[in-house]
């Protein structure tokens, strides 16, 4: 194709590969999948649909710039490693988590950041496998969903992602090239087309439709409309089509050639051609007019436009306002900003816009278009509202002069815009670390009066402290003093202090600098130093009278620290500093203790004797001298392992005993709480010791109680010779006689024996054996003998209530006979006798009324109205369809209408209102059409009526009249609406109307394109057209849209199906490769399933159907149960049982509820079992319908059915999300109801009310619950990780500094160190490291705690991937743990990765360092060798490596959770 195209052309190109060359910037669409309709940068630079490069085909500069090209441009090996289980399920949850959160981040801004992709680009590449559709994903993401990086940056970064996922063994196909491409376009990159044409030739790919089209956008974006009209001129060759896109760059070709008038003669080609001009064509022409500055022309477009009645929305004329700023027509801007309505959706196109103005300089065009952003109304208790913060922030980053920066603080604080501009704007400056524009910024607002507090300089000295930069530090403080300000102690000795030697040596540079240093930072800085290394040197100086009052709260760490180390009476040398709270280097020497050693027992009773005489050392206002001491030895026998109590119980029990002989006495209730920690140790005595220490007086007795429940099971054996037997020895046979009627229910031909057996035993007919006969009676449609068996049992016993279904069945036979007034009495009956309804009974009512149709629509408005007055059930859509369908039936629309009026008017519903529209449109009846919209509009808002509509005129095929409808300014995606007429076209096959609505959602907001044409993918395989499919996907391409990995899994089963060959890499599944694996061992040669139509009975159809539950293809079974509803073949319950579940097991709650409503119109009483309802509570509560999950929770409960403890953990979760208080309340209370363990922790309910309390923005009763948890006498010391968790995902900083602050507060008051430690492992593991350093910094026991982080180290080992995380943790706490536990880990680690380059070094270390491999550790390295056909160097352990993980290893029996 290269070649052809050379030839034809005659052209002299260098053979460089693809070229850079500096020109014009011109950019297209961002990711259509990811955000349809985004703003986007456009041909000039932002919020174009299609795209425009620059582009280099015979240019001069080509030889120029040969060197800069693409790197590793070439497709990967074809022989892919086979790929381990575990990778491909890491492979398929990375994928879905990268999507998700970048789809997440479009849809709120309209843009992602550098920092997100490059985070999900590292962990791609921490996989050592990147899929097809991983790549694809990240190479789309590098264009114009980057607003905030200059192009040449964003094309850097696509080469690298493109290099290093190459290298890595990413498969390329065509849609990679293609993607690459777009990038290209969007961020201006120059490159030669030829070239580009001969990498694909290279790489054995074959150039498509779409490739084709942006070449040629390529072309035009450089005026080269000879180069566009051969590619042109190729693609008609081969019959390919010629669309829009290839018309709207031609406009663009024209216009930057300089033929304006060209340009504008394509829109009649294009009428010509059969295309009518769009919008994108319109603004094609229009950038090309804003690009010359020709005001008149854009006008007289625009004016051309609307005549057409073709809608510009906002996203479009920011395009040309970008298009004329970029040019330097600044002064035109304004009258186009004229034309700007403010539509849903203007704020995050209108957004991006400023920082792709600023990205370009263009920073007071950016302004000015801020400054039209309505001003935002207050919160509630008066505070601002803050716009404009993305604008600061961007400037600073494009170091915008910050003299206009000052300008535009002081506009948007005077305009009400922003609160706190230019504080905001100093936190941005010392975010981006630029540390002489804070001191100016700092100058300048001094200078306006703004308050300058020490803390804004902290950033700063801590960038010195990680520079190690004396000299920088030192100038920060003159800067303070400059502005006036005298460093407080926190800022000398937290921040100040670390960046020195020492505090010698930083008293020293200060006074040289001539700056005073306060003396109270110092002195808590030395008491922790001793504290941490001398304790007798420590009681000398605190026992000095003349020492001043220091909180011992200040230093109880390290001391507790020190105490530890005298029990186990270690002399091992650490890494300490002078000042006893951080590590310290000097050009990279560690500075060590020289004369560090640990005191006796003798020294620490001292000590503790000292702290709870003197009152210097205890704030009497918070804390007493008693239970000051208490808490210290609660930490101290917090922080020891069981192994390590059991061994130092002997210096332990002398300790206590000591404080004993020293008249030491402690509150009862924290002494409970450290016998809490010593009871699992079994040490008797060392309890008994420490509860000596306590008043006797305050000692309660404890009394234990123990219940053992029992149960009974016993089995129904009802038979009618038991029966006779019974009857023979005058024994009670009442039960029997209800079991035996119950067997003989089963089948319809037993009724006359069953009400013969009523007859001949009618004395011993209990209420139960009457209900099972009515109910036999019914499904036989007898209903005198129904009535009659009601009105026996109700002479018997009038109190007696039927279950609610037996009442429905009679209601339901009653009316189908005709004998309404009767079916009327039993539901006014079951209205007196109190039954309750729950969703089953429900549908029943709806089968009901459906069977009352044919006898008009009296008597359904009887039935229904009944029912809604005397409370039975909710007026529903559901309940009411049958009254229209009566009307709808007969043809009758305008009583439909009507009908449907007053159901809105009782009832505010809608019901078969679409099916209502369909037919007035259809006979033309414009006039109640207009009626019922206005009605819809009035009741349910614009919104929902014009989506109404919209359905109808497609499913009428009024599709001019739909495509109307979607361009309506400001019209956002409804995915519930949208899936639901998509599965209606799916379900009855029509692909038209389905086609039309996919392709005119192609700029609806927030659309789901993936999701649009995977409708379109399953009616192809449904109809077995790959023809359609494989057009879809070209078009998938042309829209930019990154697939979804069952998206590509069905398109390539239509295509292999059809003997065609798959175009890209099929994903593979982690089910996918277990069950190829399993069928490969165990069925060589599995024979084809048996065809239903083959199928005697459905017996060997059920077991089919039950295999493919079993095996998770829960949707062709589900397609199976369709087809033998439709072939008359008849299953058993427990056949739908296992559907409903595999269905509610994948989330297809729809799916699964309409087997049930087949199941309940098959099977006599079913019933959804226990598992199917706690998955369904389940599904619901994922999908965040919180309130439908409770309502099926209470009707569990009520049908005595038990809840898995899995559904109830969802359904708080999901209450959490939504601030529902009251809700968890609920759940936490029916569960107490219960009577029967779910092993559900009480944290469950505690710390996702704690969620709730947040979302609500309720902090204050979130943190007045966990302190109330950790401050009880009972606490055990639980995690809220999970909290932690959950707050930073969400971003939610006010939340994470009122919990960071709560933590730290129980660290310090109350030596509760849990809650802080959770929050540092969590923020190690979500990788934001400065923040863990920031606060390990100022929570140095957070290092103490190590057997919270050796569990994590745990946990860390046992998953693939996460060695860096290890090494981060030991790069910030290095001696946590000692090397003979540490190594073991760090072996499993690379075990886990499949590293034997790296365990093999590990080895080497352990031997190089003298430390002894356990048996466990030598087994893993050993199975590495044999993986990788080596040859094991050492005596590989017998056992295996189970045998090994049960045998626990000295010094970590108590940490190490269970692995592998």
């Amino acid at each position: 194709m290269a070649a052809l195209l050379r030839s034809a052309r005659l052209l002299k190109l260098t053979p460089s590969g693809l070229l850079q060359i500096t020109g014009t910037k011109r950019t297209g669409p961002p990711l259509s999948r990811l955000y349809s309709g985004a703003l986007s940068v456009n041909r000039t630079g932002v919020l174009s649909r299609q795209s425009r490069p620059g582009v280099e085909g015979t240019c001069s500069h080509a030889g120029r710039h040969a060197a800069v090209c693409v790197r590793s441009y070439s497709v990967a090996t074809e022989n892919k490693d086979e790929v381990s289980n575990a990778l491909l399920s890491r492979q398929a949850q990375h994928f879905d988590w990268a999507l998700a959160k970048l789809d997440n981040s479009v849809r709120r801004t309209g843009r992602i950041t550098k920092t997100m992709l490059l985070r999900i680009f590292h962990g791609v590449c921490r996989e050592g496998y990147p899929s097809s559709n991983q790549a694809l994903l990240l190479l789309r993401s590098c264009g114009t969903l980057l607003p905030e990086m200059v192009l040449q940056e964003r094309t850097h970064l696509a080469h690298r992602i493109w290099g290093r996922l190459n290298e890595l063994g990413a498969r390329y196909d065509v849609s990679h090239y293609n993607a690459l491409l777009k990038v290209y376009l969007q961020n201006e990159f120059r490159f030669s087309p030829m070239d580009f044409l001969d990498k694909m030739e290279v790489a054995k790919l074959q150039p498509n439709r779409v490739t084709y089209q942006r070449l040629i956008t390529a072309y035009c974006q450089t005026g080269d409309i000879q180069g566009a009209s051969a590619i042109l001129g190729f693609m008609k060759s081969k019959d390919l089509p010629i669309t829009e896109a290839v018309f709207n760059s031609l406009v663009t070709g024209h216009a930057r050639s300089g033929d304006l008038e060209s340009a504008k003669n394509i829109l009649s080609v294009m009428r010509g051609a059969g295309i009518d001009p769009g919008p994108d064509t319109y603004v094609s022409l229009m950038n090309g007019y804003a690009e010359k500055g020709d005001l008149d022309s854009l006008k007289k477009t625009l004016e051309e436009a609307e005549s057409a009645n073709i809608s510009l929305v906002d996203r479009d004329l920011m395009q040309v306002i970008f298009t004329l700023a970029k040019a330097g027509h600044q002064q035109h801007v304004p009258e186009m900003m004229e034309h700007l309505r403010q539509e849903r959706g203007y704020i995050p196109d209108a957004m991006n816009l400023c920082l792709s103005l600023i990205t370009q300089g263009l920073d007071e065009t950016a302004f000015a278009i801020l400054k039209t952003f309505s001003t935002p109304n207050p919160y509630p208790n008066g505070e601002l509202k803050n716009f404009g913060s993305f604008f600061l922030r961007h400037c600073i980053y494009m170091d915008t002069p910050l003299e206009k920066i000052s300008h535009y603080c002081k506009e948007l604080q005077d305009s009400n815009m922003h609160a706190e501009p230019f504080s905001f704007t100093l936190f941005c400056t010392l975010e981006a670390k630029k540390i002489d524009v804070s001191l100016e910024l700092m100058k300048l607002m001094q200078e306006q009066n703004f308050p300058i507090r020490p803390h804004y300089f902290w950033p700063l000295l801590i960038q010195h402290a990680k520079d190690n930069n004396t000299t920088g530090a030192v100038k920060v403080i003159k800067g303070m003093q400059q502005l006036g300000l005298d460093p407080d102690i926190e800022t000398i000795s937290n921040y100040l202090y670390p960046v020195f030697s020492s505090t010698e040596a930083a008293q020293q540079a200060l006074k040289d600098a001539g700056i005073t240093v306060p003396l109270d930072g110092l002195l808590t800085s030395n008491i922790r130093f001793l504290a941490s290394n001398h304790l007798t040197q420590l009681y000398t100086l605190l026992s000095d009278p003349s020492h001043p009052p220091v909180d011992m709260r200040r230093f109880r760490s390290s001391l507790i620290h020190s105490f530890r180390n005298v029990l186990q009476n270690s002399a091992n040398c650490e890494t300490v500093s002078p000042l006893g709270s951080r590590d310290y280097q000097l050009e990279g020497v560690t500075v060590l203790s020289t004369s560090r050693r640990f005191d006796d027992i003798n020294c620490m009773v001292k000590l503790t004797k000292l702290f709870y005489n003197d009152e210097r050392y205890t704030n009497p206002a918070t804390t007493t001298n008693a239970e000051a001491v208490a808490y210290l030895l609660y930490n101290l026998f917090e922080g020891l392992q069981e192994n390590k109590v059991q061994e130092q119980e002997d210096k332990l029990r002398d300790y206590v005993q000591q404080l004993k002989a020293e008249n030491i006495v402690i509150p009862a209730r924290i002494c409970r709480g450290i016998r809490n920690i010593l009871a699992p140790y079994n040490v008797p005595d060392l309890i008994k010791d420490v509860y000596n220490l306590v008043d006797p007086k305050e000692l309660p007795s404890n009394k234990y109680l123990s219940s053992n429940p029992c149960a009974t099971d016993l089995k129904p054996k009802a038979l009618e010779n038991r029966l006779a037997e019974l009857k023979a020895e005058n024994k009670p046979l009442s039960f029997k006689l209800k079991q035996t009627i119950l067997a003989l229910s089963s089948s319809k031909e037993n009724m006359q024996r069953a009400l013969e057996l009523k007859q001949q035993y009618e004395d011993q007919m209990t209420s139960g054996a009457y209900a099972i006969l009515i109910s036999l009676c019914c499904s036989c449609d007898n209903v005198d003998e129904a009535m009659s068996l009601k009105r026996e049992m109700s002479r018997k016993d009038s109190s007696v209530v039927l279950d609610a279904s037996k009442y429905i069945m009679l209601v339901k036979l009653l009316a189908k006979n005709d004998r309404l007034e009767e079916a009327v009495d039993i539901l006014k009956e079951m209205k007196e006798k109190d039954v309750v309804l729950n969703d089953n009974h429900l549908a029943l009512l709806f089968h009901t009324l459906n069977e009352v149709m044919s006898n008009g629509a009296p008597a359904v408005q009887h039935l229904q109205d009944t029912i809604f007055t005397l409370g039975l059930a909710k007026p529903s859509a559901n309940l009411c369809a049958p009254l229209i369908s009566v009307y709808l039936n007969s043809d009758d629309l305008p009583g439909a209408v009507e009908a449907m009026l007053e159901c809105q008017k009782r009832y505010k519903l809608l019901p078969r209102i679409h099916d209502i529209i369909v037919g007035l449109i259809e006979k033309g009846n414009t006039e109640l059409l207009q009626k019922a919209m206005d009605i819809v509009s009035q009741e349910r808002g614009e919104m929902t009526m014009l989506y109404y509509l919209l359905f109808a005129f497609l499913q009428t095929g009024r599709y001019s009249e739909a495509r109307k409808i979607f361009e309506t300014p400001g019209l956002r995606a409804k995915p519930g609406r949208l899936q639901w007429f998509a599965e209606k076209c799916v379900l009855t096959q029509q692909m038209e109307p389905l086609e039309q609505m996919v392709d005119m959602t192609s700029k609806l907001f927030e659309c789901d394109r993936d999701e649009m044409y995977n409708y379109i993918l399953r009616l192809c395989k449904d109809t077995n057209d790959w023809q359609k499919a494989e057009a879809v996907w070209t078009k998938m391409q042309e829209e930019n849209i990154v697939p979804r990995e069952r998206t590509l899994h069905l398109l390539a089963e239509i295509l292999k199906n059809n003997g065609q060959e798959v175009p890209f890499e099929v994903p593979e599944t982690f089910l996918q490769y277990e069950r190829e694996a399993n069928d490969t061992q165990s069925q060589p040669a599995k024979p084809a399933a048996p065809s239903l139509k083959n199928t005697k009975n459905g017996s060997e159809y059920q077991m089919q159907m039950i295999s493919l539950c079993k095996k998770g293809n829960a949707k062709a079974a589900f397609a199976m149960l369709k087809e033998s509803n439709k072939n008359g073949v008849a299953v058993g319950p427990l056949c739908y049982d296992y559907l409903i579940r595999a269905l509610l097991g994948e989330g297809s709650l729809e799916d699964a509820m309409v087997v049930r409503d087949i199941a309940m119109s098959d099977v006599q009483d079913f019933q959804l079992s226990d598992i199917a309802n706690s998955l369904r509570v389940v599904t619901l509560s994922k999908r965040g319908q919180a309130k439908d999950a409770l309502d099926t929770l209470k009707s569990m409960l009520q049908n005595n059915q038990v809840p898995s403890s899995l559904a109830v953990t969802r359904l708080i979760q999901s209450l959490a999300s939504l601030g529902d208080v009251e809700g968890i309340k609920e759940v936490s209370s029916l569960m107490e109801q219960l009577g029967t363990s779910l092993n559900l922790s009480s944290m469950v309910f505690t710390k996702n009310m704690a969620l709730a309390h947040i979302k609500n923005d309720d902090l204050e009763s979130a943190v007045e619950m966990l302190e109330e948890l950790y401050t009880r006498p009972d606490n055990k010391n639980p995690s809220i990780v999970f909290v932690f968790r959950k707050i930073l995902m969400e971003e939610n900083d006010k939340a994470l500094d009122k919990l960071s602050a709560m933590a730290e507060r129980l660290a310090n008051h109350f030596a509760c160190y849990r809650p802080a430690t959770d929050l540092f492992i969590q923020l190690l593991e979500m990788d934001k490291v400065e923040d863990a350093k920031f606060m390990l910094a100022r929570n140095i026991f957070i290092a103490e705690q190590k057997e919270a982080l050796i569990s994590y180290l745990a946990r860390l080992s046992s998953k693939p991937g996460k060695t860096d995380k290890i090494n981060t943790l030991l790069s910030l706490i290095p001696d946590f743990v000692e090397k003979e536990a540490l190594f073991p880990y760090m072996m499993q680690s690379h075990v886990a990765d499949n590293d034997l380059a790296s365990a093999k070094k590990l080895y080497e270390r352990m031997q190089e360092e003298g430390v002894v491999a356990d048996e466990l550790s030598l087994k893993r390295l050993a199975m590495l060798y044999h993986k990788a056909g080596e040859t094991v160097p050492f005596s590989e352990p017998p056992k295996s490596v189970e045998f090994y993980l049960n045998k626990p290893r000295k010094g970590v029996a108590k940490s190490r959770p269970a692995e592998e």
